[in-house]
């Protein structure tokens, strides 16, 4: 993957992100510190394709903070002007919360006005009786876009049939 300008992210995030190897970093003014990182995904070799994984490090809950919905945003911007590939996010499901989890998701990142250069499906499959919402995010301007698409639709479809 290449590495996102966290010198942009910086200075240009509501609230100033740090990075190190693995993870972007930023602290709230409610004392919550979030990560993010991208995780390499092999199933669409040989088209790049990372997992994003937003954590709350802090373990407490979050309150409404349209500040870390714009950091977040700014982030996942910055990861697809750094890195043109796919994007995949699968909701934690901890508190049987995975279902609010995607739509806030979906909220955020469609009431974007980047979001029109970017396809976003989503699918939900249930693991062990536990549902679980997957998302695909790659740009429309991608030359491979119905290949990918076609690809994770196979491999959900895969999932429902077990």
């Amino acid at each position: 993957m290449n590495a996102l300008d966290s010198q942009h992210l910086f200075y240009s995030c509501p609230y100033p992100v740090k990075s190190d190897e693995e993870q972007y970093t930023f602290k709230t003014d409610h004392d919550i510190v979030y990560a993010v990182s991208f995780k390499e995904e092999t199933f669409f070799d040989p088209i790049p394709a990372y997992w994003f994984d937003l954590m709350n490090r802090s373990h407490r809950p979050s309150p409404n903070d349209p500040k870390v919905r714009e950091t977040v945003i700014r982030i996942i911007v910055e990861f697809f002007r750094a890195n043109p590939d796919i994007m995949l996010y699968m909701c934690d499901n901890a508190n049987d919360q995975q279902a609010m989890r995607n739509r806030l998701f979906l909220k955020w990142f469609t009431g974007t006005e980047q979001s029109k250069h970017f396809f976003i499906k989503t699918a939900n499959v249930l693991d062990e009786k536990v549902e679980n919402f997957i998302a695909i995010i790659v740009p429309k301007s991608h030359p491979y876009l119905e290949d990918i698409i076609s690809r994770f639709d196979a491999e959900i479809a895969m999932f429902k049939e077990k």
